[in-house]
């Protein structure tokens, strides 16, 4: 597969493929486990707090309830094994998408509450920070287009079907991440929650009918699990890369065991992570600044003009460049931001924190 590891080694050399950009595109991956496992568990305990107000488990008895069911979706054995699972995701995510989007909708429409938009933060310098560490979440939301990397399955020619893929993938993202994201914000204003459902319960009472909170968690709890073990699969290869045997067949076991413990450590440590770190909006902050900015906004641009070689005194050029230079800084600031906010949200919670 030509991802942005295989781009960067014949570009820029085996040395920025191993030590920068594969970093951040292995960081990338298992952050959206760390957060997906989050979401999953998150979405398990509304369920419950639902069903059994009285009830008393806290948030990472979910998130390790969710986490054994990530060990077993794990041992699928290989990314062609998920196709079908990726479209009952896709379904799953367009009925979630819908559920919350109208849901929010009803809210903003019956709701007689205030609503205030602006920047949350008690000077002008929280405000700023608060403002890029929005950038970096916004960048984890909206730039984790799955379809533009599996270039194994296209077929040639590659061009004009990456293009239609591009064009599938950015018309899902309109449709479910926008909609929810804009009526949610346009519903609850700067006391919308990172997960958009959380709003849709007020003191522990459904604002919307009880099935109807129940059945889109549920939907977003499936849906999540298998994004998650799709972002599990770079974490797969590099490991059976390194522990299995080529020469041995895949089903032997010679690469089974290995493969079965691997897996299961990887789930297992990335379940520990979503139990102790339950700050969900500052883990795609920090996914975002220190990888999807990179990735999405900055080494596209770069490679553009590697590879062709435009004149330094065309448009393009100089288009690429100041886009580089651009989102170099703001996701340097964004990285500060998302820092800062995560010390600061380690003030106020702690380790294993019930939220």
């Amino acid at each position: 597969m030509m991802d942005d590891i295989e781009i960067a080694r014949i570009l820029t050399g085996p040395r920025w493929a191993r030590y920068y950009v594969g970093p951040i595109q292995f960081m990338v991956c298992y952050g959206a486990v760390v957060a997906g496992t989050l979401i999953g568990g998150q979405c398990m305990k509304a369920i419950y707090v639902l069903s059994n107000p009285q009830g008393t488990l806290k948030l990472y008895v979910f998130v390790t309830i969710f986490g054994c069911f990530m060990l077993i979706l794990a041992q699928i054995p290989s990314f062609h094994s998920l196709r079908h699972i990726n479209l009952a995701s896709l379904l799953l995510c367009l009925a979630y998408s819908a559920c919350a989007a109208a849901a929010a909708v009803h809210i903003g429409i019956s709701s007689s509450k205030p609503k205030e938009y602006s920047l949350p933060g008690d000077s002008t310098e929280g405000r700023l920070f608060g403002m890029f560490n929005a950038i970096a979440i916004i960048a984890t939301a909206y730039g984790n287009g799955m379809i533009p990397e599996i270039q194994a399955t296209v077929a040639a020619p590659v061009k004009g079907k990456m293009l239609k893929g591009l064009c599938v993938c950015y018309a899902v993202i309109l449709a479910t991440f926008f909609s929810v994201g804009i009526s949610g914000y346009w519903a609850f204003g700067d006391l919308a929650q990172g997960l958009v459902l959380s709003n849709f319960v007020d003191n522990g009472r459904p604002i919307v009918p009880r099935w109807f909170v129940l059945m889109t968690n549920g939907f977003t709890m499936l849906q999540i699990s298998a994004v998650a073990v799709v972002y599990l699969q770079p974490t797969n290869e590099v490991l059976e890369g390194t522990f299995g045997d080529p020469k041995s067949k895949q089903f032997s076991a010679r690469n089974v065991v290995p493969r079965v413990l691997s897996r299961s450590l990887s789930v297992v440590v990335a379940t520990v992570i979503a139990a102790m770190l339950p700050f969900f909006g500052d883990i795609n902050a920090i996914i975002g600044a220190f990888g999807f900015i990179p990735l999405d906004f900055i080494l596209p641009v770069v490679f553009y003009n590697m590879t062709f070689k435009p004149s330094k005194r065309s448009l393009v050029f100089w288009l690429n460049s100041s886009i580089a230079v651009v989102f170099s800084a703001i996701g340097a600031v964004a990285a500060v931001a998302a820092v800062r906010q995560m010390s600061l949200d380690a003030k106020t919670y702690r380790l294993f924190a019930n939220v």
